[in-house]
């Protein structure tokens, strides 16, 4: 005990004099201290090093002792071993690819492992490859993480998933970078693994390709597919004009699965006098993604821009495996990729398979839908944006140093290494930042309508997806002297816009980043612009104007915005839902089975207060409904306007038949399932943790809430278990003080074994509707009421 409160001593001083180095220094005991962890309430690790490796060092024991099982099984499938020690079926690691089973996973990273393609960016310098500074916190994060599990044991690892597992091991630096890759590439050849995979040479039947005429079935398809992922994001930047204190404030609250490899883990990162950040970092990257250091906060959303595209190519007569480029013949490279698997007798036997590329990248039979057939005449072509991209922590090390959005701003151009993300972010000198600057592939309009072929030119306006004519080299993505990488935009060529008002972004294009000053034009790849906009933008626009009005925003008021879990589109249909539910003749409204009787549905939809949060009364029977109404036309009575953008459309279209059959079907599923029509949300939408069932309050993203939950439904239950949606959340405002305004939550809580006590700790407080009180600062972190202190050497 004495020697822990003796420790406690030295790093309070350390901390508070902003010298680690010398306090180590001046009290000898810690002169070889590596790293040194103050946890602070609900296991938020404040990690303190001399020098970057040390950080890494502490952030890779850390979140090996939160989550040992989670970034285990995220080595074990980039590795391409999960078929060895798993057995080639079950589901693949949707965390880190779309690839539909184990061995499916392996075959696509083990392709990746084979082409050398981390290692050759790895021996690039930066801003190439990947900076000095980054390369110490990788080196330390791995050493960390191994002396975590050198000191705990597999065996005696407490979490169920993986303790005494046979896949758990040390780990490499380079297993590190390709779990970075396959984060950077997951929108582009991750989720497109499955089709890659099981892309092979053509039979002697072909297969019709698809033709112009089917554009608007595949389009549809195909921005259903696209958007069906499991990442979407709200961030809202308030300038110094919107706040009452005259500094920024940043709402960062991405959507991201409760469960898997995806998790955000909450830290903060100091070398005293040098460098100091706080914040969500997806599991096993030390440093945060979702962040702020004492001047400048950001968040990242989900772009609209496509960070892939698609090549046709000829091929020659009677060789499907070669492809001609301006009337020249090219053969296809062949690589035979084999992975091990094990049998379930135990066996082990070697499977392969043998994945073909051009000069545009690997051969694609399908994409999103999309039928890319590989015939004897012509063959399609992946190329990904990203797959020369480890430049990410570049771009996160020196957003955690930037001092103003100006610098943020700089750091996104100078790096260009985020993957597929918009930037917001907000300053201590009140200016509110929007940047869509991220690897996109330079296809201009222009190019897209040139060198398309049939199916792309009818797919691109309506997508975004370009499928380009490979017969032509003329016709490859064009290149920008600003860019680091050939064939993508460079950073002069995407959205920017930086205000004293405000900036944000909820997963649509950069148009309405402002509503007050739209963006355009845009490259279409990248965005479009004058059209709907979903109901989770709108409720972003609305409620920050409503914020700006008075004396402006507080860090209260914008958690209130958050916490208040309304709906946008229950603004905008609910009052005409229950009008329409009052006339149905006889209270009997129809369904596919028959009339059905409304009951007590008009008054409960008259009363409900148009919120998710768990005393509300009618808001999964009207989730239920508008779901009903996806796919239908014409269910507005007042179309888009795109001069209204923000206010159109509305008023439900109650004399529509399909929207009175949609209600009364929703009545019959409540009624046959034993469902009550006013159930309380808080008794039908909640996530089990370790056998006990804790409420969740927020909503559906599709009907305009911004604190986006998603459940799965049991017919029986109702939304009887989260599996996605407010993840990491950072509230973050600048005054006068030196010590920002910080809360924050990590809605399904630090760790993901089941036997920590940070297992569900921050989970019940977000059912309560509480947040963790951010501390930054050294006297904050030193007053915590539940300091706890590691040091490591």
């Amino acid at each position: 005990m004495r020697r822990f409160q003796r420790g406690l001593v030295l790093l309070t001083a350390a901390l508070a004099t902003s010298s680690l180095v010398t306090g180590v220094s001046s009290a000898g005991e810690l002169g070889r201290t590596r790293a040194v962890i103050a946890y602070t309430e609900y296991g938020i690790p404040h990690i303190a090093a001399k020098d970057f490796d040390g950080l890494g060092y502490g952030y890779g024991f850390a979140a090996a002792k939160d989550n040992i099982c989670e970034l285990a099984n995220t080595y074990l499938t980039v590795s391409a071993r999960r078929s060895a020690h798993l057995g080639p079926g079950g589901q693949g690691n949707p965390a880190m690819s779309e690839a539909k089973n184990n061995l499916d996973s392996d075959l696509h990273f083990q392709r990746i492992n084979d082409s050398g393609v981390i290692e050759r960016l790895l021996a690039r310098p930066a801003p190439q490859g990947p900076r000095t500074e980054v390369r110490e916190l990788a080196a330390g994060y791995v050493a960390g993480y191994n002396e975590y599990l050198k000191r705990t044991g597999v065996r005696r690892i407490t979490d169920p998933m993986c303790g005494g597992a046979d896949w758990v091991r040390p780990i490499t630096e380079l297993d590190f970078y390709r779990h970075l890759y396959a984060i950077s590439s997951v929108g582009g050849q991750g989720a497109l693994a499955a089709d890659l995979v099981r892309t092979q040479p053509p039979s002697t039947k072909d297969v019709p390709a698809a033709g112009p005429e089917s554009a608007p079935k595949i389009a549809d398809g195909l921005r259903k597919a696209m958007g069906s992922g499991e990442l979407g994001s709200n961030g809202i930047a308030i300038g110094g004009d919107g706040t009452k204190s005259g500094g920024g404030l940043l709402l960062g609250n991405p959507h991201y699965p409760w469960q898997g490899g995806r998790r955000f883990w909450q830290s903060q990162l100091t070398i005293p006098g040098r460098f100091d950040v706080a914040g969500g970092s997806l599991l096993g990257l030390p440093l945060p993604q979702i962040g702020h250091n004492a001047d400048v906060a950001w968040t990242h959303t989900v772009s609209t821009a496509i960070t892939f595209g698609l090549f046709e190519v000829p091929l020659a007569p009677g060789d499907p495996t070669t492809y001609l480029v301006d009337g020249k013949p090219e053969k296809m490279t062949a690589h035979e990729v084999k992975v091990e698997v094990r049998e379930p007798n135990g066996e082990r036997r070697q499977v392969g398979r043998t994945f073909y590329g051009t000069r545009y990248g690997q051969v694609i039979g399908s994409a999103f839908g999309v039928p890319t057939p590989w015939t004897t005449t012509s063959a399609h072509a992946l190329r990904d944006g990203n797959a020369g991209n480890l430049r990410a922590l570049n771009t996160w090390f020196e957003l955690s140093g930037s001092r103003s959005t100006k610098d943020v701003a700089a750091a996104l151009e100078h790096t260009q290494g985020v993957p597929w993300v918009n930037t917001v972010a907000a300053d201590r000198a009140g200016n509110a930042l929007y940047s869509d600057i991220q690897v996109v592939p330079h296809v201009t309009d222009d190019r897209a309508a040139n060198c398309g072929t049939p199916l792309g030119r009818a797919l691109f306006p309506g997508t975004g997806l370009s499928i380009l004519d490979g017969s032509k080299s003329s016709c490859d993505w064009g290149s920008d002297p600003g860019s680091l990488e050939p064939g993508l935009f460079a950073p002069s060529r995407l959205p920017l816009q930086q205000r004293r008002d405000y900036e944000l972004n909820a997963n649509d294009s950069a148009w309405l980043s402002n509503a007050r000053a739209p963006i355009a034009p845009l490259p279409r790849i990248v965005g479009t612009t004058g059209t709907q906009r979903s109901d989770r933008t709108r409720e972003a626009l609305i409620a920050t104007e409503e914020g700006l009005t008075g004396k402006g925003f507080t860090p209260s008021s914008m958690k209130e915005m958050l916490y208040r879990d309304r709906s946008r589109t229950a603004e905008l249909a609910a009052a005409d839902t229950a009008k329409m539910c009052a006339t149905f003749p006889e209270g009997q409204a129809p369904s596919a089975s028959g009339p059905v009787p409304v009951g007590n549905a008009c008054a409960t939809l008259s009363a409900w207060d148009r919120t998710f949060r768990l005393d509300s009364r009618g808001a999964l029977f009207f989730e239920r409904f508008r779901n009903r109404l996806n796919g239908l036309r014409n269910i507005w009575q007042v179309p888009f306007d795109p001069n209204r953008p923000v206010t159109t459309p509305h008023s439900l279209a109650t004399g529509n038949p399909d929207v009175q059959k949609a209600f009364g079907d929703t009545l019959a599923e409540f009624r046959d399932n034993g469902l009550p029509v006013d159930g309380r949300l808080g008794d039908h939408q909640a996530v089990t943790r370790a056998g006990q069932r804790i409420p969740i309050h927020g909503g559906p993203g599709g009907l305009g809430v911004l604190n986006v939950i998603t459940s799965l439904w049991d017919p029986a239950k109702g939304n009887h278990e989260v599996v996605h949606g407010s993840s990491y959340v950072q509230v973050v405002g600048f005054s006068g003080k030196a010590c920002p305004d910080v809360s924050t939550i990590m809605t399904y809580s630090q760790s993901a074994d089941v036997t920590s006590p940070h297992f569900t700790d921050q989970t019940r407080l977000y059912s309560q509707g509480g947040w963790v009180r951010g501390r930054f600062c050294a006297a904050d972190i030193a007053r915590s009421p539940e300091l706890r202190v590691v040091r490591l050497r």
